[in-house]
């Protein structure tokens, strides 16, 4: 069984990235810079923004951090876009999810310029994946598909991959990855009937449905590949992922762990798309997607 450690991938891809900005200072070029807005105080998203600021300070990319309390209107947080959206030296929006109730997600996120938009959820980067363009691309999706090639598994024709979950953020663009790499593509989701077997046949299994160690080894086939989204806890209060990682370890031919997996990828290609789409500023390219540095 090979483990598939994000963990290890995501510190070579920073570390790659840290020498690509300390040779922007050394040049003293403009440096890269990622601007976070949390509203209100979600413990869980406090957390998550303090992980992203270190990431950021590790590599040298600039960051701020926008505080707003939770009984911030919708306008207000809009206004703070718009902002941003207008500044040079501004090259991602990030908006912490999730939002106060009273706050429309999807009108948030639609204000955000597509050329800034570093999480990858803006329609207009949605539909260039879809349509294989370049454009940034949502963080964890992509780091799946980068743990996969790290792993050795690249050209995917002729491997059957299921995806568990449809949601937007994970389980839609995933699945459309997988299909650009020639993977033969199912999803499965909780109206699906016989969701086992299905499972159970393909070469490659990624589990992005929030379920506690809900896959077992009844899931997946002899040698397949798994790499697991979930984070949740267990009854013990343990952070666990939607595998049953002990039982299904020894059948799997690779298998990511939960924590140190699919997590640390996620912040990685976050600092990624940003110092991608400070490249496509600095060519004079913003709001039209993002290009590779």
């Amino acid at each position: 069984m090979k483990l598939i450690s994000g963990k290890t991938i995501a510190a070579d891809i920073r570390e790659t990235l840290r020498q690509r900005i300390e040779s922007l200072k050394e040049a003293e070029k403009r440096l890269p810079k990622l601007s976070v807005i949390l509203v209100g105080d979600d413990p869980a998203s406090a957390t998550y923004v303090r992980n992203k600021e270190r990431a950021c300070a590790q590599t040298g990319i600039l960051s701020e951090t926008i505080r707003m309390s939770k009984d911030t209107t919708q306008q207000a947080l809009l206004d703070v876009i718009y902002r941003l959206n207008a500044d040079d030296t501004v090259d991602g929006i990030l908006v912490q999810l999730p939002l106060p109730a009273h706050i429309e997600a999807s009108e948030v996120l639609m204000a955000i310029e597509p050329g800034k938009d570093v999480d990858g959820f803006h329609p207009v980067n949605v539909g260039k994946m879809m349509t294989g363009m370049q454009a940034l691309l949502p963080c964890t999706p992509k780091g799946v598909i980068r743990m996969l090639e790290a792993a050795g598994y690249d050209d995917l024709s002729g491997m059957r991959a299921t995806v568990i979950g449809r949601s937007n953020i994970v389980g839609k663009p995933v699945a459309q990855l997988l299909l650009a790499k020639h993977a033969t593509v199912t999803t499965v989701h909780s109206h699906t009937a016989r969701i086992a077997e299905v499972c159970a046949e393909a070469d490659i299994v990624v589990a992005a449905i929030g379920r506690p160690k809900l896959i077992g080894a009844d899931w997946i086939k002899e040698g397949a590949i798994v790499i697991d989204v979930g984070i949740n806890r267990d009854e013990h209060g343990k952070l666990c992922g939607d595998v049953d990682f002990e039982q299904v370890k020894d059948k799997a031919e690779a298998i990511s762990p939960v924590p140190g997996g699919v997590g640390p990828m996620t912040i990685a290609m976050l600092l990624e798309n940003t110092l991608e789409a400070y490249a496509e500023h600095e060519k004079g390219g913003r709001g039209h997607g993002s290009a590779a540095v």
